[in-house]
């Protein structure tokens, strides 16, 4: 303390107080830095926390049928608090949902006591049957119209085919533009009002027979048919381009 804090603290309590006050606060907050910076992550640790983030989910997460899953870890703020754990370090979310784009990690070191929340990015691709060139309202699909692509899942709003051989022969429901995903909402395998094969399964036994489907209908899908003989009206799933199987 210099000659002249002295004499200040000699003369006023209140200014001398103010003083020590400061004075401390000062060491308290480069004692604080100090020891903070100590403790931040490097960007060694910040790594293996991200990839341990990545690695959960690649290997947690559903991949897409004869495609690719990407994950893609944060950024990691360096001044949060890590050390290099004595152990590997442990990962796990409360979502796998194979459908979201972005899932929160926990990652943390549980000798160490520490903990970290890392949002990792999905990115899917997976084939879709996509269009070779415009389709019109009411046309029927052939091998010519359609290819298969790798795109990404995250373009798909509806649900596409992954295979070419679901789609030729059906009947576009309105004009598609070239290059376009063909979903399952764009084309009926079996069309409303159209003449269908019924076909029932019964003990081994297949019986067939012309009907009418009440509904559109892609492949697996259940929908409502009239029996032309017999009025009758059944639900079947649709197998095939305009063929509906029953199971009794």
């Amino acid at each position: 303390m210099t000659y002249h804090n002295l004499r200040l603290c000699s003369l006023s309590i209140t200014k001398c107080r103010a003083f020590y006050k400061n004075f401390y606060t000062s060491i308290a907050f480069l004692f604080f830095f100090f020891s903070f910076s100590s403790t931040s992550a490097t960007s060694e640790q910040a790594n293996l926390i991200q990839q341990a983030a990545e690695e959960y989910i690649l290997s947690a997460v559903e991949w897409p049928v004869g495609g690719t899953l990407e994950a893609q870890a944060a950024n990691i703020d360096h001044r949060v608090f890590a050390t290099d754990c004595p152990s590997s370090l442990k990962a796990s979310s409360s979502s796998t949902n194979p459908s979201a784009s972005n899932i929160t990690v926990l990652v943390e070191c549980s000798e160490d006591n520490w903990k970290l929340y890392i949002p990792v990015r999905l990115t899917r691709t997976g084939p879709q049957v996509t269009t070779l060139g415009p389709l019109s309202r009411g046309q029927i699909i052939s091998p010519q119209d359609v290819t298969i692509n790798m795109v990404d899942l995250q373009r798909v709003r509806r649900q596409g085919f992954s295979n070419v051989e679901d789609v030729i022969g059906a009947k576009t429901k309105k004009n598609i533009r070239s290059g376009e995903i063909l979903e399952s909402d764009d084309v009926c395998v079996v069309c409303r009002n159209e003449t269908v094969t019924i076909k029932a399964n019964k003990s081994g036994m297949t019986i067939t027979t012309k009907g009418t489907a009440l509904t559109d209908g892609a492949h697996g899908d259940q929908i409502r048919v009239k029996n032309n003989k017999s009025n009758r009206i059944i639900e079947g799933r649709v197998t095939g381009i305009a063929e509906v199987t029953v199971i009794f």
